[in-house]
C-alpha cells in the first residue's frame, strides 16, 4: 500500500506556525520588543523603515546572549522563560512559548547581533534567503540587537495581504504605545524611516502617559488605585466630561501585560453608568495585578486573551474601584451664561476635583466647624421615620413653615443685612426652598446649587434596592386590606418569573388563578393607597427597559422601581423632607445622574450671578 501521511519538513512546518505568530510588522515588533523587556532591558530602540515591510530592528541594552544560547534562540520551543509545567502555571514574563524568533526567522532574512558583558566578543547570526545559518564573531555593544529585512518575502501570499503604509505603521505605533506605557521604567525610541517619532525617557506612569498622548491629557484623567493582597488596580481613567467616540483607546495591562478583557471593561463601563452616552468610551490607562496562578495568558498565540480564575470577582472589582473613583470627584455640572443676551445659555462642566467623603463643604448642610462629622445632621431613625411618611404620603407644606416663606427666615435676612452676604449665610445653616414643586434650590459655598427632587429621590431608591437584592434579606411593610389585581398573561408571567427579586425589593405577593394577584406586603419605600397601579408600571418600565436597552435582570427591576416608586413632580415636601432627602443623595455611591443617565444636580457659581448683576466684587 502506498503510504499518504507524510511528516513536513521542518523549513514548511515553521512557515505554518509562523502564521500564528507573526501575521504583520506589528507582530514582529511586539514580540521583538518584549523580549527585550524580559531580557532587562533598560532602553529599547525600534528602527522602522517602509512600515516594517523593508526593516524592522529592534535594539536593547540587557543582559546579552552567549554564542550557545543564541544559536539555540532561533529553534522552535527554545526558551529560557519556563522550565516545568509548574512554570507554565504561574508565568510572570511576556514571552514563553518559544516560538517568537524560529517564526520571524521562517517568514525574513533574519540577523541577530549579541554580546553579554564578561564577554569580549559578541556572536552575529544570520539566516538568509536559502535558510542557511552563518555565524560571527565582532565587537558588538552589550545587549541585543535583530534585524527582520523583507518580511513575508519568501511568503508571497502572506504579503500581498499586508496593508497600505500607513495602516501598518498605525499598528506598530499603537503596540509600541502599549508596550512604552507599560514599562516606564524603560527609555524607548520610535524610529520611522529617520523619523522619531517617540522619544521617551523613564519616568513615572503620569508623565509616560503625558508623553505620548500630549500634556493635556493630564487635565482630563482622575486616578484610580486599590490594593489588596489578592488583586490590585491602578491608573488613571477619563473624566466623565471628557468621553471619547472612539473605542480604540483603552488600555488594560494584566500583570503589566496588555490584553484584552470583556469581562474587565464591561465592569468599567458598568462603573461609569449613565454618565456615557450610547456611542461614547471612557479613555483608560488601568493595571490590574493578580497572582498569576489565578489567570491562564496561554489561551491564544497573540496573548491578548486572558482566562481568570474567578471572573466574578474580578468584575465586582474592578466595577467597585472605578465606582469609587467617580464617586470621590465633584462631576456636578454647572451653568453659565454666554453671549451678550441673557437669553442665551449653555451647560458646561466644571473642572472636576477631588471631594474626599468627609469633604462636604461645598455641598449643602455642610458643617464648618467640623468636617470630619458625619454628613446627616440628622439620626438614623429620623430619616427612616422621614422616608416612611415621605413615600406614604407627601405631606403638604405648613404656611409658617420656611419653604413657603423663605425669605422671612433668620438666614435671608442676615443675607439681606450684610454687606458680604455669601460669607456671611454660609456660616449659618444654608437656605433651602422648593421651587416650582420640582427643584429643591439649596446655598452652597460656590454660589446655588439646584437638585431634581423626583430623580434625587430616584437615585437614592435605585441604591436601596441593589443594597436589599445583595443583602437577600426581604422587609416588606403589610398593608391593612390586601389588594387583588387582575393582570393580562404576559404580565402575570412576568411577576412568576420576577417573583424572587420582587420579594427581594419588599413585595409580598400571592397568586391566584386566571391571572390574579394579590398584593399582600409592598417595599417601605413605596408611598400607599397606589400599589397595585405602582406595580403595573414597575412592570411595564422593566419590559421596556428589557426591549429598549437589554438590562440584566437586577439592574433593570431596581432601575424601573426607582423610577416608578419616586415622588413625582408636583409633591411637595417640607424643609426637613428636602434636607433628608438631599443627605441621602449625597450618601449614594453617585449623586450626580440619575439612573437612566439625566442630571440630577446642577450649581450656578456665584461669580455667574455677580457677572449678571454686573457686580465687581
Amino acid at each position: 500500500m502506498s503510504q499518504k501521511i507524510k511528516i513536513l519538513p521542518e523549513s514548511i512546518a515553521n512557515k505554518i506556525a509562523a502564521g500564528e505568530v507573526v501575521n504583520r510588522p506589528e507582530s514582529v515588533v511586539k514580540e521583538l520588543m518584549e523580549n527585550s523587556i524580559d531580557a532587562g532591558a533598560n532602553q529599547i530602540d525600534v528602527y522602522i523603515k517602509n512600515a516594517g515591510k523593508n526593516l524592522i530592528q529592534v535594539i536593547d541594552d540587557a543582559s546579552g546572549m552567549s554564542e550557545e544560547d543564541a544559536l539555540l534562540c532561533i529553534h522552535r520551543h527554545a526558551t529560557s522563560k519556563i522550565s516545568s509545567i509548574d512554570d507554565l502555571e504561574a508565568i510572570k514574563t511576556l514571552g514563553f512559548r518559544g516560538e517568537a524568533l524560529a517564526s520571524i526567522a521562517a517568514v525574513s532574512i533574519f540577523e541577530l547581533k549579541t554580546r553579554m558583558e564578561a564577554d569580549e566578543l559578541g556572536v552575529l547570526i544570520k539566516i538568509g534567503e536559502g535558510e542557511s545559518i552563518s555565524k560571527e564573531k565582532g565587537a558588538y555593544p552589550t545587549g541585543t540587537s535583530v534585524t527582520v529585512k523583507n518580511l513575508f518575502y519568501n511568503v508571497p501570499a502572506r504579503r500581498n495581504f499586508l496593508k497600505t503604509n500607513s495602516t501598518e505603521l498605525k499598528h506598530i505605533i499603537e503596540t509600541f504605545k502599549r508596550i512604552a506605557l507599560s514599562h516606564p521604567e524603560i527609555t524607548f525610541r520610535l524610529i520611522n524611516d529617520d523619523d522619531c517619532i517617540f522619544d521617551l525617557p523613564k519616568h513615572d506612569y503620569r508623565e509616560r502617559i503625558s508623553a505620548i498622548f500630549g500634556e493635556n491629557i493630564i487635565d482630563l484623567i482622575i486616578e484610580a488605585k486599590e490594593i489588596t493582597d489578592y488583586i490590585s488596580l491602578s491608573g488613571f481613567i477619563t473624566k466623565p466630561a471628557y468621553l471619547r467616540r472612539s473605542k480604540g483607546e483603552q488600555y488594560l495591562f494584566l500583570n503589566n501585560r496588555y490584553v484584552q478583557s470583556k469581562i474587565v471593561n464591561h465592569a468599567l463601563f458598568s462603573a461609569y453608568e449613565n454618565l456615557m452616552e450610547k456611542g461614547d468610551y471612557p479613555f483608560f490607562v488601568l493595571f490590574l495585578t493578580v497572582d498569576p496562578k489565578k489567570v491562564d495568558v496561554n489561551v491564544h498565540p497573540s496573548k491578548l486573551e486572558v482566562k481568570f480564575d474567578d471572573e466574578r470577582e474580578i468584575y465586582s472589582f474592578v466595577n467597585a474601584v472605578i465606582k469609587k473613583t467617580l464617586g470621590s470627584y465633584d462631576l456636578v455640572p454647572a451653568v453659565s451664561f454666554t453671549g451678550d443676551n441673557s437669553d442665551k445659555e449653555s451647560l458646561r462642566f466644571n473642572s472636576s476635583q477631588r471631594s474626599e467623603r468627609s469633604d462636604f463643604s461645598d455641598r449643602p448642610f455642610a458643617d464648618k466647624t467640623d468636617t470630619n462629622k458625619r454628613r446627616s445632621i440628622f439620626s438614623e431613625d429620623e430619616i427612616d421615620q422621614l422616608f416612611e411618611d415621605l413615600n406614604r404620603e407627601i405631606k403638604s407644606t405648613a404656611p409658617d413653615s420656611s419653604v413657603e416663606h423663605p425669605f422671612e427666615s433668620t438666614v435671608q435676612k442676615e443675607v439681606y443685612h450684610e454687606s458680604d452676604s455669601v460669607q456671611s449665610a454660609s456660616q449659618e445653616t444654608p437656605f433651602i426652598v422648593l421651587l416650582h414643586n420640582k427643584y429643591i434650590l439649596s446655598q452652597i459655598k460656590s454660589g446655588l446649587m439646584i437638585i431634581d427632587s423626583h430623580i434625587a429621590h430616584e437615585r437614592v431608591l435605585y441604591e436601596n434596592a441593589l443594597q436589599s437584592f445583595e443583602a437577600n434579606i426581604p422587609f416588606s411593610q403589610h398593608l391593612l386590606f390586601p389588594q387583588i389585581v387582575k393582570l393580562d398573561p404576559a404580565d402575570y408571567q412576568l411577576v412568576k418569573e420576577l417573583e424572587p427579586y420582587l420579594t427581594n425589593l419588599g413585595f409580598t405577593l400571592k397568586f391566584k388563578s386566571k391571572n390574579v394577584i394579590e398584593i399582600i406586603g409592598i417595599p417601605s419605600d413605596l408611598k400607599s393607597e397606589h400599589e397595585s397601579e405602582t406595580l403595573l408600571d414597575i412592570l411595564h418600565e422593566f419590559r421596556k427597559n428589557q426591549q429598549e436597552k437589554q438590562l440584566e435582570v437586577r439592574d433593570n427591576l431596581a432601575k424601573s422601581f426607582s423610577c416608578k416608586a419616586a415622588i413625582k413632580a408636583g409633591d411637595k415636601l417640607s424643609e426637613k423632607e428636602m434636607r433628608i432627602l438631599v443627605d441621602k443623595l449625597f450618601a449614594t455611591s453617585m449623586p450626580y445622574v440619575c439612573p437612566h443617565g439625566r442630571p440630577i444636580v446642577i450649581k450656578i457659581p456665584i461669580q455667574e450671578l455677580d457677572k449678571r448683576f454686573g457686580r465687581t466684587s
